[in-house]
C-alpha cells in the first residue's frame, strides 16, 4: 500500500514539474498591426510580442511614424492585465536592414545604436531589442551590402548591446534557419551566452524565388540535406548551445507556385513562385470546389496542398504542424515557439490557440 502511494506522489510531483516546465515556453508573436487590431487576439496565451519593424535613422534605432509609436504605447499598456507579457521592438527585417553591414561595422557606430536602443526602450517601457538583420556576411535581399567582417561586427554589436542593455531588457535575433546562414553568418559560440535567445526563421526553407516546390516551413526532413527545423535545432545543440536559448518559428501563411505537373502531387516539381495565403484564408482559398487538395508528409510533419485543375502547389504550416512543432520544441526542452505573424491568424481557435492547447495539454 505503501509502494502505491510512493508512486502516486512521485507521479503527482513529476506531472507538476512538467507542467510548470511548459508555462516557462516562451511563446512569441511577431506582430506588424496597430493599436486597435491586437484587441481581436488572445493575448493572454503570449509571453513576448515583438513589434515589427523598427529601422535604423542616421545610425539609431528609429521609431518610424506616430503610428508605430502610438501602438508600441499601447501595446506595454497591456501588460498591466497580463503580467507575464513582454514587448519588444524588431530591427530590419526582410528588405529593412540595408544599412545594417555599414552602420555595425565601426565601433562608433555599434556604440551609437546600443545606446539609441536602451533610450527607446526607456522612453516606451519595453522589455528588449530583437535584431531582424537578414543576413550578416551572407546575401539577403539582392544589393544590400554584406561582407565577411559582419560576422565579427555581429559579435562586437551583441557584446556593447548587453553592456549598455544590462540584464534588464532581453535581447534575441533572428536567425536563418537554413544551413548557409547556421555556418557563416554568426559565431555561435561567442554571441549565445549574451542573448536570452534565438528566433529561428525556420521557415521559408524554400523561399519566394525557388523554382522548385518544396516544404517550407517542415518541422523534419524528407530527404538527406533537406533544410527543416529539426536540421537547424540538431545542428546548434551540437554546437552546445542551450536547449533553452533555442526557439523554433512557425509560419501562418502559405507559399503558392504556379505551373506544377501533377507528378507526386506537385511536390519537389519545377514551378513558378506566385505569392501566397494567410492562415486565416485557408478555409475559403484551399476548398476542394476550386480544385485543391490537402496532403499530410508524414516525415516532414508537414502540409501541403496541390490544385492539379489549375496546376498550382502550396505549402506553409496549419493546425496539425504548428502542434507538432509545439510538442517538438517541449519534448526537446527548448526555449519556446514564435511565428510570423499574429495578424495572419484567425483570433479564435487558430494557430495562436493550437499552440496553447498543446502547451496546456502537455
Amino acid at each position: 500500500m505503501k509502494s502505491i502511494k510512493f508512486l502516486f506522489l512521485l507521479l503527482l510531483v513529476t506531472n507538476g514539474i512538467a507542467a510548470q516546465s511548459n508555462k516557462n515556453l516562451a511563446v512569441i508573436a511577431y506582430y506588424t498591426g496597430d493599436d486597435k487590431l491586437i484587441n481581436e487576439f488572445e493575448i493572454n496565451k503570449l509571453t513576448h510580442i515583438i513589434y515589427s519593424f523598427c529601422h535604423l535613422k542616421e545610425g539609431k534605432l528609429n521609431v518610424d511614424t506616430a503610428k508605430d509609436s502610438l501602438t508600441i504605447k499601447y501595446l506595454v499598456s497591456l501588460k498591466a492585465k497580463n503580467p507575464q507579457l513582454k514587448i519588444m521592438l524588431s530591427l530590419g527585417g526582410w528588405g529593412g536592414c540595408a544599412p545594417c553591414s555599414d552602420v555595425f561595422s565601426t565601433v562608433k557606430g555599434r556604440a551609437v545604436f546600443a545606446k539609441s536602443v536602451q533610450e527607446v526602450n526607456t522612453y516606451f517601457k519595453c522589455d528588449g531589442i530583437d535584431l531582424d538583420w537578414e543576413y550578416p556576411t551572407i546575401e539577403g535581399v539582392p544589393g544590400h551590402l554584406y561582407q565577411q567582417a559582419d560576422k565579427k561586427n555581429f559579435t562586437e554589436l551583441i557584446k556593447i548591446l548587453r553592456k549598455t542593455l544590462g540584464n534588464k531588457n532581453e535581447l534575441s535575433f533572428a536567425a536563418g534557419g537554413f544551413q548557409k546562414y547556421l555556418d557563416e553568418s554568426v559565431e555561435w559560440k561567442k554571441i549565445m551566452p549574451l542573448v536570452d535567445r534565438v528566433n529561428i526563421m525556420s521557415y521559408d526553407l524554400v523561399n519566394g524565388y525557388s523554382k522548385v516546390t518544396g516544404h517550407h516551413t517542415p518541422l523534419f526532413s524528407t530527404k538527406k540535406d533537406e533544410e527543416s527545423t529539426d536540421k537547424a535545432v540538431s545542428y546548434l545543440l551540437k554546437l552546445g548551445i542551450p536547449a533553452k536559448k533555442l526557439v523554433i518559428g512557425a509560419a501562418f501563411y502559405t507559399r503558392i507556385w504556379k505551373e506544377v505537373s501533377n507528378i507526386n502531387n506537385g511536390l519537389y516539381q519545377s514551378g513558378e513562385p506566385t505569392g501566397g495565403v494567410n492562415f486565416k484564408k485557408y478555409t475559403t482559398s484551399f476548398t476542394a470546389v476550386d480544385g485543391w487538395k490537402y496532403f499530410w508528409d508524414k516525415k516532414a510533419k508537414a502540409p501541403y496542398w496541390y490544385n492539379e485543375k489549375l496546376k498550382l502547389f502550396a505549402t506553409g504550416d496549419d493546425i496539425a504542424s504548428v502542434k507538432a512543432k509545439t510538442s517538438y520544441a517541449i519534448q526537446k526542452k527548448l526555449g519556446g515557439i514564435m511565428f510570423w505573424e499574429l495578424v495572419l491568424d484567425s483570433p479564435r481557435n487558430g494557430m495562436l490557440d493550437a499552440i496553447d492547447q498543446i502547451k496546456i495539454a502537455k
